[in-house]
């Protein structure tokens, strides 16, 4: 079982699972691309206080386990992780805007689903493959 988190007031142990398809299905995450997401992932969660449990790319979505601190609601992490990362990818590899129309890199949708402890978590991680 994973532990509990604590912050100030509370103690938590919320997991999410987040799947983040690329604006049109395009296909771009390249493992030059896969292994920058990740990096950025990882500087997402140092930076907001996340914990990134498994991350999988594919070559047109990113999933991922995480856990937060209740003050963040599952949509506030798909856009602190969809805006940051399109952002710097952008940045780093231009190349990819021109595959793009309108320059948006994620789709507007996503699925977010809560992963308890007992049930589904091996299932989960497996299917992430981080």
């Amino acid at each position: 079982m994973k532990n509990v988190h604590k912050g100030y007031h509370c103690a938590y142990q919320i997991h999410y699972h987040l799947a983040l398809p690329l604006k049109y299905r395009k296909v771009l995450l390249s493992k030059e691309i896969t292994e920058k997401m990740k990096e950025i992932a990882f500087g997402i969660q140092e930076r907001h206080g996340l914990e990134i449990e498994r991350l999988g790319c594919d070559i047109n979505h990113v999933r991922i386990l995480c856990s937060a601190h209740p003050k963040y609601a599952p949509g506030q992490l798909v856009r602190l992780f969809k805006s940051i990362t399109a952002w710097e990818l952008f940045h780093l590899f231009p190349r990819i805007k021109k595959e793009l129309w309108g320059e948006e890199f994620w789709t507007d949708g996503y699925y977010v689903g809560t992963v308890g402890e007992r049930e589904n978590w091996a299932a989960v991680e497996k299917y992430i493959k981080g």
